[in-house]
């Protein structure tokens, strides 16, 4: 019987295709291992504890983790099996983005992952008069531990009334609360149900071709994410071995610890990955490095299916086993499948990634949709590069007559928490409105081109859909982050972040002997007149009206931290429009 409410995929593991390391997290260097049935008892266990502190459906408990790991996964299900609703938050967000997630959605306890976290919820903590106790992954001094639940779970005998509140959870029954990151104002929390993810997880799996009980996955997108979480319930329904990254910086290590069949990964990070082994051309000399980029060149070429003929499958088949092996093997060896989400990809990094035998699937949803709309599939033709493929069982997609995506199904959210106002304005019928613009091809792929509320228009009356040009341009090794402006001026300009990193090796191939600072790195005109070549290249691909007349470098680094960016890397425009409202006013002076 197929699961039908979020906590059944680990029962459905333990019965059809048990695993012995079915969740893996390292601790103190040490790999640790939980089995399929050790996590459904750990999870009856937390169940069993709550329940006896008197947690009733529809009770809210927070989830605040800055890295994967078991214990989330197994207080997920602990939550979930009781009628309750777990609230996961950013661990990246300010301590009052907390405390107003923590009061609008009156969560009654919080799980949190280690110190960091911990105190900045501490700060809030009295201003959230719900909230009754906080418990924390690692053992910290002053904060209860989450093994407390474990053990007093294990003591009670209360399990004949956890399966009772499992049998009275309905399909339809609210599951989480996931407040959107959001560019402007204050977050929505979305309502999703069991049977909004469940049927999500159980259509798009069929488009991720692993081989059940029998592939290894690294997870590190945070589980906070509608994304990452409904692809690690897609990994326990298919009895995958999950491992959990460290973080974000030990990515690289873990990789070739783990040495992953798949993993997932926004768009950014494929590009840092891209642009590092691309700068190591640099650093051959000779045959092998004319080898290197004449493998990267035919990479950037790739179209599947053999389209490209014969002569072109020959010399891929040279260049996988003289270069991209190589770029396999630091990636672990195994990685053959990348699904990519939450922002566009570039078409350039489907093309090369693919072309070295690891496929990078491309997918588009948003958290109202539980996420996924649609998902590429190498098998039977559902593969397109520049599109986010085909439209999953269940779902119906329309295009609106301004071309907005709209959206109906099973996986369409049941509102904004205590906010049917916001609710109201992007559903027409079943159909949710998208925000974002696009378009099917005759094959029935789908098509991004634009976020609806960032498009603008210029002072002579032009359409200008930035994210599409921004796109393009961060195709240049030196451009990190680039926001397009220009709403009723008479050109549409740049702002951009170096790369600082590329930037620095760049002036030393060119015998720079200073070590310049990222400030200085943005008033040097060697690398302004490059970036302006670049940009004068990529400007081909653009109308007149469309095309980057200026630019300015701004000095410092883009971040979440500093409010740049979204937790999902996404840029938050007004607020890097008043940061660097002097730069914008000197590109239109």
């Amino acid at each position: 019987m197929q699961p039908t409410r979020l906590f059944d995929f680990i029962d459905y593991q333990r019965q059809h295709r048990p695993l012995d390391k079915a969740i893996n997290t390292k601790y103190k260097g040490q790999w640790e291992a939980t089995s399929s049935e050790e996590f459904y008892q750990k999870a009856q266990h937390i169940s069993r504890a709550l329940l006896d502190m008197g947690i009733k459906p529809g009770a809210k408990i927070g989830m605040i983790s800055s890295n994967n790991r078991t214990e989330w996964a197994i207080v997920d299900a602990g939550i979930l099996q009781l009628g309750a609703i777990n609230v996961p938050l950013y661990p990246t967000i300010a301590a009052e983005d907390y405390k107003y997630i923590l009061n609008h959605s009156e969560c009654q306890y919080c799980f949190v992952s280690d110190q960091e976290v911990y105190n900045k919820l501490k700060s809030i903590q009295k201003e959230v008069e719900t909230l009754k106790e906080v418990y924390c992954f690692d053992t910290l001094k002053g904060c209860k531990h989450w093994s407390e639940l474990l053990t007093a779970g294990a003591a009670l005998d209360n399990q004949a009334a956890v399966e009772e509140a499992k049998k009275a959870v309905k399909p339809e029954d609210l599951a989480t609360i996931i407040y959107t990151s959001g560019t402007t104002g204050v977050p929505k929390g979305v309502m999703l149900s069991h049977n909004n993810v469940t049927t999500n997880v159980i259509a798009s799996s069929n488009r991720l071709p692993l081989e059940a009980g029998k592939a290894t996955a690294l997870s590190f997108l945070p589980l906070c994410h509608i994304f990452e979480r409904v692809i690690l319930y897609f990994y326990i329904y298919h009895s995958i071995t999950i491992y959990f990254a460290e973080s974000l910086e030990t990515i690289s290590d873990n990789l070739k610890e783990v040495q992953p069949d798949m993993m997932t990964a926004v768009p950014r990070l494929l590009e840092k990955v891209y642009d590092k082994i691309y700068a190591r051309g640099n650093d051959l000399s000779g045959i092998k490095q004319k080898l290197f980029y004449w493998a990267v060149n035919l990479g950037l070429q790739y179209q599947p299916y053999g389209q490209n003929g014969f002569w072109y499958e020959f010399k891929l088949k040279i260049a996988r086993k003289l270069i991209f092996s190589k770029w396999k093997e630091a990636l672990g060896g195994n990685l053959s499948l990348i699904a990519s989400g939450s922002a566009p990809l570039q078409p350039r990094l489907a093309q090369v990634f693919t072309a070295a035998g690891m496929t990078i699937v491309e997918g588009y949803g948003l958290t109202e949709t539980s996420p996924v709309i649609s998902v590429n599939d190498m098998r039977n033709g559902g593969f397109k590069i520049g599109t986010v493929g085909k439209i999953i069982d269940g779902i119906t997609v329309k295009i609106a007559d301004d071309g907005e995506i709209l959206c109906k199904g099973p996986n369409v959210m049941q509102g904004y928490y205590k906010d049917p106002e916001k609710t109201a304005q992007v559903m027409t019928g079943d159909f949710f409105h998208t925000g974002d613009i696009g378009e099917f091809d005759a094959d029935g792929f789908l098509k991004i081109t634009d976020r609806k509320k960032e498009m603008f228009k210029t002072s002579g009356g032009k359409y200008i859909a930035p994210a599409l040009i921004e796109g393009v341009m961060k195709q240049s090794l030196f451009i990190e982050q680039i926001m397009v402006v220009g709403e009723a001026q008479k050109m549409p300009a740049a702002l951009i972040q170096l790369n600082f990193e590329y930037v620095k090796e760049w002036l030393k191939s060119k015998g720079q002997k200073i070590n310049l600072t990222d400030a200085q790195c943005a008033e040097n005109q060697q690398i302004i007149n490059q970036i302006q070549k670049d940009i004068d290249r990529y400007n081909e691909q653009f109308g007149k009206w469309e095309k980057i007349k200026k630019f300015e470098l701004t000095p410092d680094v883009w971040s979440i931290d500093a409010g740049h960016l979204t937790p999902t890397m996404k840029l938050k425009r007004k607020v890097i429009k008043e940061i660097y409202k002097d730069l914008i006013e000197k590109i239109y002076a």
